[in-house]
């Protein structure tokens, strides 16, 4: 609820007249929790994290400009979800995660299995600088996006049914020869998208090393945009917000309650940790205590 909404229910249900102020006031009383949450202690290990930034316009120094806020999700060892922290900054870069991973690490962090991200170039080399066994799997359905965005539109169908073919495929080995035919058929009229795959293609790739139930939860990072759509309703009657504690106080409360349905573990769970187990042999013989 926005603060007039807030002051008009408030009048409404008990005749009180309460000023926008001292509705900030009382509200900033969340800050100190989200202090607290952002500084809380992890788990050691995770088997899988997404990570992904959502923008807002938030007033600094008398206007509006762009604030990114970085969300970190994880799946813990019991198969459930957790928000690990939310931090913002004026853009989007791998520089920044390099802080955001580093917090990571320094609240207990030591381990992560697979890495769940979108394009954005040096995210990969950011990883790998803090958690270098990690591996990074770049989102599938954001390369395909930024493909068509390159691609005429009265060729789109067509391009997707041959490009679906190497994303879709059975194997690495099936998804490469499928990419060898992409090109063949488009890489005259479309190279800049035949590059972008070729040149991504190690981390593109990286979810056909393991069964089903792991490629599932790792080709995409929709894990987290979920948690961003849950963002977006809480935020969508906002132009723009103050200053960074009013979006932060909105977007911990979001967390709080989207957190009350992560009760249960992801489904075929306890399959997926044994092969994950078996994949990363070593890396879950302390946090698992095999």
């Amino acid at each position: 609820m926005s603060y007039s909404d807030i002051r008009e229910h408030v009048e409404e249900m008990y005749g009180i007249s309460v000023s926008s102020a001292a509705i900030s006031t009382i509200t900033d009383k969340i800050i100190d929790k989200v202090k607290a949450w952002q500084q809380r202690p992890l788990d050691s290990h995770y088997p899988f994290v997404w990570l992904d930034a959502i923008h807002y316009k938030v007033r600094a120094n008398g206007h509006y400009g762009a604030r990114a806020v970085y969300t970190v999700l994880g799946l813990n060892l019991e198969g459930k979800k957790e928000v690990l922290g939310l931090y913002l900054s004026e853009s989007e870069g791998a520089n920044f995660w390099l802080s955001v991973l580093t917090d990571l690490q320094n609240r207990g962090v030591k381990d992560i299995l697979i890495a769940s991200v979108d394009g954005l170039t040096g995210f990969p080399e950011a990883i790998e600088t803090i958690f270098p066994q990690t591996e990074v799997q770049l989102c599938i359905v954001h390369q395909i996006r930024n493909s068509l965005r390159y691609v005429g539109s009265k060729h789109q169908k067509a391009f997707m049914v041959d490009l679906k073919r190497v994303y879709k495929a059975v194997s690495k080995d099936a998804a490469e020869s499928a990419l060898d035919e992409l090109e063949n058929i488009w890489g005259e009229k479309y190279p800049i998208v035949i590059q972008s795959w070729r040149k991504k293609w190690d981390n593109l790739s990286v979810y056909f090393r393991y069964p089903e139930p792991i490629r599932k939860v790792i080709y995409t990072t929709n894990s987290i945009e979920a948690v961003h759509r849950q963002f977006r309703k809480l935020t969508k009657t906002k132009g723009g917000f103050p200053n960074d504690n009013s979006l932060l106080k909105l977007l911990y409360m979001g967390i709080q309650n989207a957190s009350k349905k992560w009760t249960m573990p992801i489904q075929n769970w306890n399959l997926t940790l044994s092969q994950l187990a078996v994949f990363f042999e070593g890396r879950l013989d302390g946090a698992l205590d095999l």
